[in-house]
């Protein structure tokens, strides 16, 4: 089985941009820029927030930008397939042997025939980071009305 975890969120412009265009005209292409740096800035805060042990989590999160005209967002996500075990943790749980009869690990007195693992807290990072999208959104905005969004 494998589970990932991924958020997908998307931004409808339509306000933001009837506003922008009747204060400064045509802000379609600095509107889908400020999308654009808002999926960057979420990505960026998923692989901060994520632990750390080997790197392969935070390394495996990626983002891509979805949909057209004027709504427009992203996907923010991973495949590794313990993702969804550190957003959200794990209950207490019995471990099997799949292939043998026992389970060993150096350090272990013997081999055994299952563990009770207690489970793992959740450790969140890409919820936090997807509740950030409309701080960034209206940041990136921001500089789209002050600089006509800087590159």
């Amino acid at each position: 089985m494998r589970i990932g975890a991924s958020a997908t969120t998307r931004i409808n412009t339509r306000a933001y941009e009837r506003g922008l265009r009747r204060a400064l005209g045509g802000m379609s292409d600095d509107v889908k820029r400020a999308v654009e740096r808002t999926r960057i800035g979420v990505q960026n805060e998923a692989r901060r927030r994520a632990p750390v042990d080997t790197g392969r989590l935070r390394s495996s999160i990626v983002s891509r930008s979805e949909g057209s005209g004027r709504t427009v967002g992203y996907v923010v996500g991973t495949n590794v397939n313990y993702a969804a075990a550190v957003e959200y943790g794990t209950a207490p749980h019995v471990i099997v042997p799949k292939n043998g009869k026992a389970l060993y690990w150096p350090g272990a007195r013997h081999p055994v025939a299952k563990v009770n693992h207690p489970g793992t807290r959740a450790q969140p990072f890409m919820r936090p980071a997807i509740e950030m999208t409309e701080i960034f959104f209206r940041a990136n905005l921001s500089q789209v009305r002050a600089g006509r969004g800087r590159r």
